[in-house]
């Protein structure tokens, strides 16, 4: 397996992978225009975040996206992991528990980055369980959203 920031040729997989992503996590059909939008908005303005993907014999299996939240209680940068895909004949081999090791490796060495955040769909009991075995946790925060 091989972890690393995405590259414009990447796109049109990421693209792909969050299409399925909401068609099978919250039964969305996304726009495809809108999503490829979305995603080359992160490509063109890099202060937003970035995402990484997993390879697999030179074929991408998985993405995640990182976004960047300030917060002024910790005076640092929290990353927010969004996004996350990994094509289904590669679950339950932890690509996911990679990524996120990549991605913890990286914000406990860089000393703007305070910790880490994901949200996930309260019904999307396979996600939750993968985030709790990797020790994160739901103690502290109830997510409220209004969404246009």
């Amino acid at each position: 397996m091989n972890i690393r920031k995405a590259l414009s040729n990447d796109i049109e997989q990421i693209v792909d992978f969050q299409l399925r992503m909401a068609s099978e996590t919250e039964q969305i059909e996304l726009d495809i225009n809108t999503t490829s939008n979305g995603v080359n908005h992160i490509f063109n303005n890099p202060g937003y975040g970035f995402y990484l993907v997993c390879e697999s014999d030179n074929q991408v299996i998985g993405c995640l996206l990182i976004l960047y939240e300030w917060s002024d209680w910790r005076n640092h940068k929290v990353v927010w992991i969004h996004s996350v895909y990994v094509k289904p004949e590669f679950r339950k081999r932890g690509i996911f528990k990679q990524m996120y090791h990549f991605v913890r490796k990286w914000a406990e060495s860089d000393p703007e980055i305070g910790g880490i955040r994901l949200y996930v769909d309260k019904n999307n009991k396979n996600a939750q369980s993968a985030y709790e075995k990797l020790g994160m946790n739901s103690d502290h925060y109830i997510l409220y959203e209004w969404i246009k």
